[in-house]
């Protein structure tokens, strides 16, 4: 456990220290586009963070290799160096995509050659655990197609989920954590040794998202862009190929004393086709969201829009930071209460904490539905919304009234100039009286929000 907190140190320091110089490049390389009609974001913002990212990788792996016992895993594979290769294709057409753009399909066809470079260096599906059938072996043919298959679309769900500040990598910083707790018990806890490079890419993967969290909380400094919502979208995909393929179940029978403890002990990996499911639940879901919505209204899936559910998070009512957090809530829930259900499957408290917390969360997730309103007494100490005293809106100014509190306010230049004609304006019966406070030049960025500054339009 040592050695793989020094690696998870090591990515994590590596990460946090390149971003800052790297945040400086990507504004002199001026990779910070313009604000689109999806972006929660109000200013241009740099993007490259995935850089950041791919040197914190190239460090972990490289104090891994150094190491007594992590070195083993070097030696006696080859998916270390397959990860490598394919992370740094992809990194590569990332980086290429946050500078100049890169069209969807060619995006697409990159990550299918990331991920086949990987097969050819032995990181594939050799056989997939079915319940009630058995281990089921694959052709090469059809270990590399599941394979491709399982890397392009956790790629695409992680990408699809990078909407809002430190969203993507925290909720891949949680599925990594699941993710190595479950493959840290298979290695040390029964033994098989083949789940050693799955835990060694969960604490890499960890270690990335931890050193690039504090400059993307919100509001971000720096986005990791697809150079690295792609990278840590491969780094996980590799490590669920890794262990749903490669660890043979018939091993795990003989270390856990039965096929029945090792059906419970395989519960995570049930379902290698949707992927390691409980890890990567919640952005596969807003991924097939997406692609339905999408092509019922006749779009390419490939489109963007404002439908993912960090999106609708906040047209319910939730703050930014509000919504990532439930985000983390659910992502944390599904993966380490698979985890915990995969050790004690036979435990009822289990099922029964998944389910409360499963209330919880979906009381937090309707709760600007609910509106409270908090008691007198405890008013002074909740924010005003939850208050039961409504704030006056402010009133409306006659022409006169308009006027002097213009000279009386001592206002000069255009605004004094703009306060004057708005009386004129509304004593000649042209336009409506604005509310105190909204004149001239102000006036002109706030009539359209308070509807006050429509023409009136003369009878015909």
């Amino acid at each position: 456990m040592r050695e793989y907190l020094l690696t998870l140190c090591v990515t994590a320091a590596v990460t946090y220290l390149l971003t800052g110089p790297v945040r400086k490049f990507a504004i002199v390389a001026g990779a910070m586009p313009e604000i689109r009609a999806r972006d929660v974001h109000r200013e241009p913002t740099p993007r490259l963070g995935g850089i950041a990212m791919f040197g914190g990788l190239c460090a972990g792996l490289l104090v891994a290799a150094h190491l007594s016992n992590l070195g083993k895993v070097f030696e006696l594979g080859s998916e270390p160096r397959a990860l490598l290769s394919g992370a740094g294709l992809i990194w590569i057409l990332g980086v290429l995509d946050d500078k100049w753009g890169v069209d969807a399909l060619v995006k697409l066809g990159g990550q299918m050659i990331a991920a086949g470079v990987m097969v050819l260096q032995g990181l594939t599906i050799l056989w997939i655990p079915v319940p009630g059938v058995g281990t089921v072996s694959l052709t090469s043919m059809q270990g590399t197609l599941l394979t491709v298959a399982l890397v392009v679309i956790t790629i695409n769900a992680v990408n699809f989920v990078d909407g809002l500040d430190g969203l993507a990598s925290g909720m891949v910083c949680i599925a990594a954590a699941a993710f190595f707790l479950y493959a840290y018990r298979l290695w040390f806890g029964h033994n098989v040794e083949a789940a050693a490079p799955a835990t060694l890419f969960a604490a890499v993967l960890m270690g990335m998202c931890l050193g690039f969290l504090p400059h993307n909380m919100h509001p971000a400094r720096i986005f990791m862009g697809d150079s690295g919502s792609m990278l840590i979208g491969l780094v996980l995909a590799a490590g669920a190929i890794s262990i749903t393929g490669q660890v043979d179940p018939d091993l795990l029978y003989q270390q856990v004393g039965g096929e029945r403890n090792a059906v419970q002990t395989m519960v995570p990996v049930y379902i290698p086709l949707l992927l390691p499911l409980t890890v990567i639940a919640v952005p596969v879901a807003d991924l097939l969201l997406a692609i339905v919505r999408r092509t019922w209204n006749g779009q390419s899936p490939f489109a963007a829009d404002r439908g993912h559910l960090h999106h609708r998070l906040l047209e319910l009512g939730h703050s930014h930071s509000r919504a990532v957090l439930i985000m983390y809530f659910w992502s944390a829930l599904i993966g380490f209460g698979t985890v915990a259900y995969s050790v004690h499957s036979a435990s009822v408290w289990i099922v029964l904490l998944i389910v409360a917390l499963s209330a919880v969360g979906l009381v937090l997730l309707l709760l600007p539905r609910f509106k409270p309103r908090a008691p007198r007494w405890a008013e002074s100490f909740v924010p005003p919304r939850y208050r039961r005293r409504a704030v006056a809106a402010p009133a409306a100014l006659s022409p006169a009234e308009a006027a002097a509190a213009a000279d009386a306010a001592g206002l000069h230049g255009a605004t004094a100039v703009g306060a004057r004609a708005d009386a004129d304006a509304v004593a000649a019966g042209e336009r409506e009286p604005v509310p105190a406070g909204l004149h001239g030049a102000t006036a002109i960025g706030d009539r359209s929000r308070f509807g006050h500054a429509r023409k009136i339009s003369s009878p015909r």
